[in-house]
């Protein structure tokens, strides 16, 4: 694999003042690189002295501190990220570290100050104070991914100002909860759970009350992105007419109607299902007063967030009959690891289905994702590229040339940043090939002499 080099934090302190011995002194760079990185302090300190043109203090950008290289990077996966991730980073000759748990707080911080690479499913938090910390600390990761859809368990604004490019999966275990959700229209119309229920506890009660077939009943889907879009094909295959609600105007397939608000979909639907992301506009989104105007006997579904239905008001409308039943998949609490829980109001209610935030994982889902998200931060890693982060500018880089080297430089878009680097990389003889904007690339010559450093990573933001 190419050899990394990460800005160290010389490149990035205030003013350049420190002196360049304290860098060879503390970087176990070999002594070619390190008399590069030490010119180009010195060359730098130069012309600070002696030019007058006002530009962007360098003071003024962060990052990574004391990256240094480093043969083969080091990969952290927690939760117990599935074995296809690992395999793909090791192939590309990554350390790999996997734990089979959520971390937080000190232990979080000392292993992911540690690498390179960080693998979360939806348990561990990567809060603001998080990348702050790391931020003081001597850090080194680049590249944060979430083996999951969502990533609100990370704040990516702040992963962002440290140069943490976040990766997720967004596309991987869709099958798997248009199934999922598919299976409980049908087990909820049925009553199914209730009767094995019954049988569990030796009871026999065979009944066609309040049971109904799904062909000919109306599903509402709330929220027509990847995940509803995909349940409202499946649907219409049982036979079921399908009406959605989205935000957005969106593209309906098959014969699905668009509902004219949320509140016609909730009137005129069997079946309810919420595929919606947690916001401030879906916090709470069905209410008491919203699952009153749901049809009697209606069915809802949630395989979405656990802060989207207000379960006490969800639990005393299926108590009082006018809700016939209801799956839930996620909690507004939900714990870190497997173990006891405290299930809430819904516990115990009849044609009641609940399950443990369980909606992609199947095996199949497990594997895509892994496969996803490594490939996505190898590809950061390697070639630099930023395709499909979500808190970083977009943008794909041509595969590295040997000839050539390579630097990234992600910054806010202020006057003076380019001619600081364009001119401390010029003081250094080398000549720039071209230059990519959005993230910015610099290819430089093979004969410049830092011929060894195959490739060099700054991720700096001002």
């Amino acid at each position: 694999m190419t050899r990394l080099l990460g800005a160290s934090r010389a490149l990035a302190r205030a003013s350049f003042a420190r002196p360049a011995s304290a860098l060879a002194a503390n970087s176990g760079l070999d002594s070619e690189a390190e008399g590069t990185v030490n010119k180009l302090l010195a060359r730098w300190d130069e012309y600070k002295a002696s030019n007058t043109t006002h530009v962007a203090p360098m003071s003024s950008m962060s990052s990574h501190p004391d990256v240094l290289l480093s043969e083969k990077p080091k990969v952290v996966l927690l939760e117990g990220i599935h074995e296809a991730a690992v395999a793909m980073f090791e192939a590309r000759g990554m350390d790999v570290t996997s734990y089979s748990k959520a971390l937080e707080g000190d232990e979080l911080l000392e292993v992911a100050a540690d690498c390179h690479l960080l693998g979360i499913r939806s348990k561990t938090q990567l809060s603001a104070e998080f990348f702050d910390r790391i931020g003081k600390e001597r850090h080194r990761l680049w590249t944060v991914g979430c083996f999951c859809i969502g990533t609100n368990q990370v704040d990516c604004s702040a992963a962002a100002q440290r140069g943490v490019g976040v990766f997720n999966a967004p596309f991987s275990n869709t099958r798997s909860v248009a199934e999922k959700t598919l299976g409980e229209v049908i087990a909820l119309s049925r009553r199914s759970f209730e009767r094995s229920t019954d049988m569990h506890n030796g009871l026999w009660s065979k009944s066609a009350k309040r049971s109904h077939e799904v062909r000919g009943r109306t599903l509402g889907i709330v929220g027509y992105g990847r995940i509803g879009s995909q349940i409202s094909v499946l649907a219409e295959g049982l036979g079921m007419k399908v009406i959605f609600y989205d935000t957005r105007k969106t593209l309906s397939l098959g014969n699905a109607d668009v509902a004219d608000s949320l509140d016609d979909l909730l009137a005129r639907s069997d079946v309810v299902s919420l595929h919606v992301p947690s916001t401030p506009q879906t916090d709470m989104m069905i209410n008491a007063e919203k699952l009153a105007l749901m049809k009697p006997n209606s069915l809802l579904i949630n395989n979405a967030r656990g802060s989207v239905v207000d379960l006490e008001a969800l639990a005393s409308m299926i108590k009082f009959g006018h809700i016939g039943g209801a799956a839930v998949d996620v909690f507004p609490d939900e714990p870190a690891k497997n173990g006891d829980f405290e299930v809430g109001p819904l516990r115990g209610l009849k044609n009641v289905i609940l399950t443990p935030h369980v909606g992609g994982s199947t095996e199949e889902a497990q594997v895509k994702i892994a496969e996803e998200v490594a490939s996505k931060m190898i590809h950061g890693i390697e070639n630099g590229s930023s395709t499909m982060s979500i808190n970083l500018p977009e943008l794909e880089l041509p595969e590295p040339r040997k000839d050539v080297h390579r630097i990234l430089h992600l910054h806010h878009n202020v006057p003076g940043v380019l001619m600081e680097l364009n001119r401390a990389v010029a003081a250094l003889g080398m000549n720039v090939v071209s230059q990519v904007r959005g993230l910015v690339l610099f290819r430089l010559n093979s004969h410049c002499r830092s011929s060894r450093l195959h490739s060099t990573r700054y991720y700096i933001l001002t």
